[in-house]
């Protein structure tokens, strides 16, 4: 086949293999049909490049191979071997996801990561019935050449019917020698050894189930959603029993004291024993951590989602969804706060952990009780991690171990305090000046009240603050003395009247999080205030991570960028009219 700059030659094995040679000369070509003709008896095929750019044609399966043909040229072609997921979308379309080889990533410009067929159901090529369609014939035909069909590639051990929690699903588990496959309904995953990093064996706690997650690097991806951890959930009192398909040869020379020839013990243990000996990444187990139930973790909620988290030896993990995995060596301080939830006698029987990370990033976990508190406090000192709002001048202070130890539900807040002063502060410029979460956010994002009416509304709040803490310690009469001459001078100064004509300011990412999530928490929550409707909108915009914040950031760029071009058209506009009309 003549290649751009070049000709290729491609030599197909009867074993299926194919060898692919490229940069001969077009004098070369004749002399090596001649020769390859003469010992083999074989004589070479020529085949065209199709360079029309079509995208519709035909596929061609020949071994691992896959060529996608235009007429009677060749568009591209494929490895199958190289295929680590083949699944369907919709009833047409078939997608085929690759494994990304890091080892030469840096070497290469572009890497083939999916690809996607749509297959019509009158396709005369892979002709389907009322059971499957044409585009289920060609998926079950590419998962099958991608497996090779090589008896080394048997499954090695089969586990039916396994929950797996990440990504969703009932799978069959199947470890192969070599690689490890997750076989269910709508996807099919192939998971190479060498991308597992570790596996963690955790019973749940007061729940006759166990987690054993595998972390990995890189990552599956099922759609654009990338799972570097996959969680199974085992039954903890189920009892099985397996035979591998090895022999004792195999055994003994590859596997030696990593493998036995048959196990029988609990699943997760036997489970997570053949996937260790055939792929050999460490194994951790729950910690000395204990909680008031004995358990191994803490019940807790991190973005909205409740699960269990896990105080090991070297790091958190929260689970089963989102799986996070927090290092101790990556952690800045931990903080102990008060539970925010605003219901009554609800905040003084939970607290949250917030975890800050060397890189700002943050972990807050939420709803955990408030009996956990001393266990998990003695765990983390033993770890020697910086632990903050905790000792005796903080204690005075009304500090948040005070809180948790204390009864008294009219104790300050320092989680609620942080949450109102952030939602109004987070990523704001002098735009969102207007918005006061405290006083009232029942009006429109685009409100045009005017910039020195909200600059007095803020200013005159931290004033009256500031005065009541200073007039603590000075008799009443100096108070209304000095309150008199402050409340007239804010009487005689002129209040800024905003031209009708000047452009709105832009909207902080806040505000548009604001108005797109105000409606659902109303609806849900519909004898909600407007003050505490406010607190939850804070509350979630700080669980929020910097990509769920993205879009409304987005929204926001574009905001400030209209803005910029409409105050600086206005402007121009105002000194023209100025130096028309003689004005000042």
């Amino acid at each position: 086949m003549r290649i751009p700059k070049s000709y290729q030659l491609n030599v197909g094995t009867k074993e299926g293999l194919f060898y692919r040679f490229l940069g001969f000369r077009q004098q070369d070509v004749s002399i090596l049909s001649n020769f390859i003709q003469r010992g083999t008896g074989i004589s070479p095929q020529e085949k065209q490049l199709s360079i029309s750019g079509h995208n519709w044609g035909g596929v061609e399966i020949d071994g691992t191979r896959l060529c996608f043909n235009v007429g009677e040229k060749e568009a591209f072609e494929v490895s199958l071997a190289d295929v680590s997921q083949a699944q369907m979308q919709g009833k047409t379309d078939v997608v085929l996801e690759f494994h990304v080889d890091d080892t030469t990533a840096a070497n290469e410009k572009d890497v083939l990561t999916d690809l996607s067929f749509h297959v019509p159901t009158s396709n005369a090529q892979f002709i389907g019935d009322e059971h499957h369609t044409s585009a289920q014939i060609l998926c079950q035909e590419i998962l099958h050449r991608a497996d090779g069909g090589s008896p080394s590639e048997a499954a090695v051990v089969t586990f039916e019917g396994i929950a797996i929690l990440t990504p969703r699903g009932r799978y069959s588990v199947e470890p192969h020698q070599s690689f490890l496959r997750l076989q269910g309904q709508a996807n099919d995953f192939k998971i190479q050894y060498s991308s597992i990093l570790h596996l963690f064996v955790l019973p749940k706690s007061q729940n006759p189930h166990t987690f054993v997650v595998i972390a990995l690097d890189p990552p599956i991806r099922k759609g654009q959603t990338l799972y570097p951890h996959i969680v199974f959930q085992f039954e903890t009192e189920a009892m099985v029993e397996r035979e591998l398909a090895l022999s004792e040869q195999v055994l003994a020379e590859k596997y030696k004291d990593r493998l036995q020839g048959s196990y029988r013990g609990q699943i997760h243990e036997v489970f997570s024993n053949v996937l260790c000996g055939l792929s050999g990444p460490k194994v951790t187990r729950p910690s000395t951590f204990r909680s008031c139930q004995h358990g191994y973790a803490v019940k807790s909620a991190l973005k909205a989602e409740d699960g269990l988290l896990y105080p090991l030896e070297k790091a958190f993990f929260f689970l089963p969804k989102p799986p996070t995995l927090i290092l101790y060596e990556e952690v800045e301080h931990v903080l102990f706060e008060r539970h925010g939830a605003g219901g009554v006698n609800t905040s003084s029987q939970y607290f949250d952990l917030l975890v800050k990370l060397k890189n700002d990033q943050e972990h807050l976990f939420s709803n955990i009780q408030r009996i956990e508190y001393q266990n998990l406090f003695s765990f983390l000192s033993d770890k020697h991690l910086k632990i903050l709002n905790l000792g005796d001048d903080q204690r005075r202070n009304g500090g948040v171990t005070a809180v948790i130890e204390s009864t008294d539900d009219d104790s300050v807040d320092p989680h609620l305090e942080r949450i109102k002063n952030q939602a109004c502060n987070e990523e704001s410029d002098e735009e969102d000046e207007d918005f006061v979460a405290d006083k009232d956010d029942s009006g429109s994002p685009t409100d045009d009240s005017d910039e020195d009416g909200s600059d007095a509304s803020l200013s005159g709040g931290e004033k009256e603050s500031s005065k009541k803490e200073a007039s603590s310690s000075k008799p009443p009469v100096k108070k209304k003395q000095k309150s008199v001459p402050d409340e007239g001078s804010q009487k005689k100064k002129p209040k800024k009247k905003r031209d009708p004509n000047a452009p709105k300011r832009a909207i902080a990412p806040f505000m548009y999080f604001s108005k797109a999530e105000r409606a659902n928490i109303k609806s849900s929550n519909p004898k909600l205030a407007t003050t505490e409707i406010a607190k939850k909108l804070g509350e979630r915009w700080q669980k929020m991570s910097a990509e769920e914040r993205q879009p409304y950031i987005e929204q926001s760029q574009v905001d400030k960028q209209r803005y910029a071009e409409e105050s600086a058209a206005y402007r121009g506009a105002t000194t023209q009219q100025g130096s028309g009309d003689g004005s000042e």
